[in-house]
């Protein structure tokens, strides 16, 4: 598919869809780290999904092939989806799943500035910088209204932020590193084959692998494993080759208004209507984000 300057419908039920994923993997992390020590979990899912993708590049017939000059910034992609996922998965465990919501998703604002002076075609206007305001906005206001959701530690607030510029700086590589120019298989690829194995001899220096495992703990680790890190993930880097970076990662202010939308709906917790302001103020958001330009052809 040819690359476009604008998202359209179909790359705008993507990410709508992707930001679902992406809010209930948060509670399913949450819910995993009661079964499994955190990094190892993130070890295992980072193992589990790379060999689903070797298994699917066979089946589709995907050529495996290591570009040359792409093995530095493969390898720096890898340590960046390490750090991430050892900080996200700990985050989880030691704050809410609305506060991490909230900084491991201003990713789009770090991404935002970076893509301003080093990517071609993402710079930031006024009406997109009002954009993002009123998405941070809403999404503040869906946080604020989770209150009593758990106990918060500043240092797993801390490690959501980490999480977030480890992402931002991925999508960056996927955009201007060599990397960039190999399939989004291969770049999914050097993500999983370095964070598998330094995530699991990571996970030797933080206790016991098991916690209080039970079988609903496999289910919800095959479905990270399959739907989120591998497939999932996939997904994103394709839908990132074909749209402006700016409006992929601006679908992400999405995913903590959904994950407080799942905690009612499969938690039972409380919908108030500041969450329906956030709503607004977050489609609103999205809307001036992935305005065209005028002079922009659609």
């Amino acid at each position: 598919m040819e690359r476009k300057t604008s998202l359209d419908m179909f790359g705008m039920l993507s990410l709508t869809g992707f930001a679902m994923l992406l809010g209930i993997n948060q509670v399913a992390i949450k819910l995993g780290n009661t079964g499994l020590q955190p990094v190892f979990m993130a070890g295992i899912r980072s193992l589990g999904a790379l060999l689903v993708l070797l298994v699917w590049m066979r089946l589709r017939g995907v050529e495996f092939r290591i570009r040359p000059g792409t093995v530095p910034s493969g390898v720096l992609m890898g340590l960046l989806f390490s750090i991430e996922f050892s900080c996200l998965f700990f985050a989880l465990d030691w704050t809410t799943v609305a506060r991490t919501s909230i900084l491991f998703y201003t990713m789009p604002v770090w991404l935002g500035f970076a893509g301003h002076f080093l990517l071609d075609g993402d710079r930031l206007t006024p009406l997109k910088l009002a954009g993002q305001g009123l998405a941070v906005l809403g999404v503040a206001i869906a946080v604020l209204d989770r209150g009593g959701s758990g106990e918060a530690t500043l240092l797993g607030d801390a490690l959501a932020l980490c999480a977030a510029m480890c992402w931002a700086g991925i999508a960056l590589l996927a955009r201007v590193a060599p990397v960039s120019k190999t399939r989004p298989e291969m770049q999914l690829f050097w993500q999983l084959v370095i964070s598998a194995p330094a995530l699991l001899i990571l996970s030797l220096w933080f206790g016991p692998f098991i916690r209080d495992f039970q079988v609903y703990h496999l289910g919800l680790l095959i479905f990270q494993i399959v739907c989120v890190a591998s497939m999932g993930f996939l997904f994103w880097f394709w839908l990132l080759s074909i749209y402006p970076a700016s409006s992929v990662a601006s679908f992400s202010f999405l995913t903590p208004v959904l994950g407080v939308v799942l905690g009612w709906a499969l938690l039972g917790e409380t919908l108030g209507p500041t969450i329906l302001i956030s709503l607004v103020l977050v489609c609103v958001g999205l809307v001036l984000i992935n305005r065209p330009r005028a002079n922009q052809p659609r």
